[in-house]
């Protein structure tokens, strides 16, 4: 074969039968530069999302290097040698949006945290003898992870981000030795009856956003500063009396009785409670 001859030879050496036939149909030739064209887009979408990626885990990365940094440099300024006779640490104002895990300083009791850029504080679930958490000012809107402090008696969270009362109180119900709490400028403080809500909630508390009441088992004996608050904690602690009476509506008349041939269900009680 003419043709054949005139090849080079690494082309020779292939099986003319397995090369990839390409259709001359006019539909394929106008086809093929769509498909390149989306095999081209969806790589630079891919491209793309794990540069985004990239460049995420690197920014937290620099975030924890950072304020791996500043937890070094406390270390140093307070002569702290080894991790188990650090007892306290300063990080406020250092524009902190993440924190490394504190778990290695056992004996932590004090930690100043506030005037920083934080939204969680999930790295605090192994501090068992944490006394004083200063979280002020931060832009924390989710606290989960603080019923595991039993220890806490002081928590400033004023300045913060909080919008669900419920969720809030229900983790702060873990925290038996907590006596001074601060929650005022969260949005969740805009509801109605914030205070008398956490006060219900939290007994324990003695001092509410800088304002102190003594909640006492006995509610005649409780003090409060808002004469509004007493009133109120009054009037859900106050005894409650029950009224029973006869549902006169589920009784059967003398007519009903004979005319009814199902079995009709007994007459219930009605109780009204009053306070």
């Amino acid at each position: 074969m003419v043709g054949a001859a005139r090849l080079p030879g690494a082309l020779m050496a292939w099986d003319l039968n397995r090369l990839p036939r390409i259709s001359l149909h006019s539909t394929s030739l106008v086809r093929a530069p769509e498909v390149a064209l989306e095999i081209s887009r969806r790589t630079l979408l891919l491209l793309t999302a794990n540069v985004s990626v990239f460049l995420l885990n690197g920014m937290w990365l620099d975030r924890l290097i950072i304020c791996y940094q500043a937890v070094e440099d406390q270390l140093k300024i307070c002569g702290f040698k080894r991790d188990a006779d650090v007892f306290e640490l300063f990080l406020s104002q250092k524009d902190l949006t993440e924190v490394i895990d504190l778990s290695r300083f056992k004996k932590l009791k004090y930690l100043w945290l506030q005037h920083n850029k934080l939204q969680g504080i999930t790295f605090l679930t192994r501090n068992y003898c944490l006394v004083e958490l200063y979280l002020n000012n931060n832009a924390i809107f989710d606290i989960g992870g603080l019923h595991s402090l039993p220890s806490l008696y002081l928590l400033l969270l004023h300045h913060n981000e909080l919008t669900n009362i419920d969720a809030t109180v229900r983790e702060l119900k873990g925290m038996p030795n907590l006596k001074i709490l601060t929650l005022h400028q969260n949005p969740l403080c805009q509801y109605n009856l914030y205070r008398l809500y956490i006060i219900c909630h939290l007994p324990e508390v003695e001092f509410l956003d800088r304002k102190h009441f003594a909640f006492a088992n006995n509610v005649d004996k409780t003090v409060f500063d808002d004469p509004e608050d007493a009133v109120l904690v009054r009037s859900v602690k106050r005894s409650a009396m029950g009224i029973t009476s006869l549902n006169w509506d589920t009784v059967p008349t003398r007519e009903e009785k004979y005319l009814d041939e199902k079995d009709r269900e007994p007459a219930q009680m009605l109780t009204i409670t009053l306070r």
